[in-house]
């Protein structure tokens, strides 16, 4: 039987075979993203004047990929969100690249496409030429204009009548005091200005009193450090045979893992088609919305909720990652094709970093009565990026291990955004971190889309929770057990994490039992999730609504993508989750999506300035009866033969 044939039998691929839609999941090639800029722009509707928000590829159908149809019987289309700088609104494109048209267009009039990577420094330009601005920078004792760095920040929605009809960008300031000196050590605290980003207009500049720039010098970069530590002996990551994965355009295959691996302006990467010796676990994941929510009313501080990756893009700004200093060991890297707003392609070198990693002891056990032992070493892939947003960098890691489990990592570094406050007296909504310069306290809350597929689209959800037994059949005070109840409608799967009950969600398919008779699944470990301190009415809490749970699951639509809605810039908390949700439909036996919420808190603390150690948090797909045992038992025992005992006076091996 033939790779197609058991797709259309069994819904599986042979381990490590390519499968017969892959192209169809690979990203725009430049080629492909100057033909869709070329297509709209040729269309009369819209002319060599508009302007482009995104170019992606539009996924090929959920069912199409789950049964095995060709690339070949597959069109080959683009979204394309495309807006004029003379009018407001933006137009949602479906383009052909097979038939050279746009297929479809939908105006959203009051939607305001994302801030873009090109317009941070006109942004800063604008602020910094206006005469008010000028005006109130000489009031500081600033006269070098040069010196002066202006961020630009999304403006949310206030309400404020001279924002009404506008797309702009609210701003903080800062002094920088010689080239590459560290200028987030010297807040320029109560001046702000409010730009329209497409008419280069100030519209506002907001002085307030505020107390005097902190002048100490807080730096961090090497060529200003005298006192930095001897470096320690080389730890080098060495695969004399090469690596254990192979790439085939985008398309991974390592150990019994193969998936492709896309990319795109907003999210970043993407995964499709994740499979585990052939069967489907994940049709698509990514990380789909971020908001960063800081706890300062303070001076134009309650402005500061910004959705990184709905009104700016974390993909454009993805870094391109450094041999031996962002990946370590042998590494291959996936460059990036994205669009500017032109139309045209930028690419980010490197932009994607993939390599493999020791995890540990994958499993052991001693025989007390014979003494005998057995252990395996684990390994694990890792695909990662690392995008910088302003101050704030943003290290993804998406784990594959050899015992079936799946885990996110979000890593948070950078600088804390800083506020000036009189040395020693800072508010009770920040810390002090150097005399005069503060941080707030904030969050950093993610939110997952998972579009599940546990051996096919049958799916169901179940909340599991553990509970004590009741008095009666517990007269030695010890029993507790788990519970099953099954999420039938989405308003019943709208739900939050709780430590007491030690509660998880699984996907089960209840079409597949394993070895002992149980449904096929895979648990969603929500292993940090946070606790949003938004007034769910206000301005920034009304957009978003999606904070408000770690968990919400819809039956699965193509266009419901992001869960406090597509056009996040002056949002008013519409075309989100809790609209997706409001539909109520059954969600049993039926194709599902997850939507896993989770964050950091972030109470700053002096250790985290003047740039701050790597913070952590993600979550886990862990095989739960998806196999009839332990799928690392079949790993291979091995010895490392180059390892060492540091103590022993022979260098031989230590096994």
């Amino acid at each position: 039987m033939d790779d197609i044939a058991r797709f259309a039998a069994a819904g599986t691929l042979t381990s490590g075979a390519i499968p017969p839609y892959a192209p169809a999941l690979e990203p725009l090639t430049a080629a492909e993203i100057r033909s869709v800029a070329a297509i709209v722009k040729a269309d009369p509707a819209f002319g060599e004047a508009i302007l482009f928000e995104t170019i992606e590829l539009m996924d090929p159908p959920k069912s199409a990929i789950l049964s095995g149809v060709p690339a070949s019987s597959l069109p080959r289309q683009a979204r394309a969100n495309v807006f004029r700088v003379e009018e407001q609104g933006v137009w949602k494109l479906t383009v052909s690249l097979d038939d050279k048209r746009v297929l479809s267009s939908q105006r959203f009039p009051s939607a305001r496409p994302m801030i873009q990577l090109e317009q941070f420094m006109a942004i800063e330009a604008y602020v910094k030429a206006d005469p008010r601005f000028i005006a109130a920078c000489a009031g500081r004792g600033i006269t070098d204009m040069s010196k002066v760095c202006v961020d630009p920040w999304s403006a949310g929605n206030f309400g404020n009548p001279d924002e009404e009809g506008r797309h702009l960008s609210h701003t903080f300031i800062w002094l920088r005091l010689y080239d590459d000196e560290a200028f987030y050590a010297h807040p320029v605290e109560g001046l702000n200005a409010v730009v329209d980003i497409k008419t280069g207009e100030v519209i506002r500049v907001d002085d307030r009193p505020g107390p005097a720039i902190p002048m100490r010098e807080v730096n961090y970069d090497s060529k200003f450090l005298t006192d930095t530590l001897p470096p320690l002996k080389p730890l080098n990551v060495v695969q004399p045979e090469g690596v254990s994965f192979a790439l085939d355009g985008h398309h991974i295959t390592w150990d019994r893992w193969a998936f492709t691996i896309g990319f795109n302006a907003r999210e970043s990467i993407t995964l499709h088609d994740i499979r585990f010796d052939g069967r489907p676990i994940v049709n698509r994941a990514s990380l789909v919305e971020m908001v960063v929510p800081y706890g300062s009313p303070e001076n134009g501080h309650y402005r500061k909720n910004v959705f990184d990756i709905g009104e700016y893009g974390l993909g454009k700004l993805a870094n391109s990652l450094k041999l031996g200093c962002d990946c370590l060991g042998a590494i291959q890297y996936l460059d990036v094709n994205l669009n500017t707003m032109s139309g045209e392609v930028f690419t980010i070198e490197k932009a994607i970093c993939i390599h493999e990693e020791d995890s540990g002891i994958l499993w052991k056990h001693w025989d007390f009565r014979t003494e005998r032992t057995q252990v395996r070493r684990g390994r694990k892939l890792v695909v990662s990026c690392i995008c910088t947003v302003g101050n704030y960098e943003y290290a993804q890691y998406w784990y594959f291990d050899q015992n079936g489990e799946i885990e996110f990592e979000m890593k948070a570094t950078g600088i804390i955004n800083t506020v000036g406050c009189e040395p020693g007296q800072p508010s009770k909504y920040e810390r002090e971190v150097s005399p005069g310069v503060a941080g707030q306290i904030h969050q950093h809350i993610f939110c997952a889309r998972l579009d599940m597929a546990i051996d096919g689209e049958g799916n169901t959800v179940l909340e599991c929770n553990t509970q004590t037994e009741v008095a009666a059949l517990n007269p030695w005070g010890n029993a507790f057990f788990e519970t099953e109840t099954p999420l039938a409608t989405e308003t019943e799967a709208c739900r939050r994490a709780n430590l007491a009950t030690a509660r998880y969600w699984k996907v089960i398919n209840p079409n597949k039992t394993n070895l002992v008779g149980r449904p096929v699944a895979y648990k969603l470990m929500p292993t940090n999730c946070v606790n949003s301190f938004l007034v769910p009415t206000g301005p920034s809490g009304s957009r978003s609504r999606f904070v408000e749970n770690h968990l919400w699951v819809t039956a699965h639509a193509p266009e419901e993508r992001y869960p406090a809605g597509e056009f996040m810039n002056h949002s008013d908390g519409s075309g989100g989750i809790t609209d997706f949700v409001s539909q109520d439909r059954p969600l049993e036996n039926t194709s599902v999506v997850l939507w896993h919420v989770f964050g950091l808190h972030h109470s700053v603390r002096p250790e985290d300035f003047p740039v701050q150690p790597c913070i952590r948090t993600g979550f886990k797909l862990m095989p739960t009866g998806f196999f009839d045992g332990n799928p690392a038992i079949s790993v291979a025992e091995t010895i490392n033969t180059e390892s060492r005992d540091a103590g022993a006076a022979s260098s031989s091996c230590c096994c």
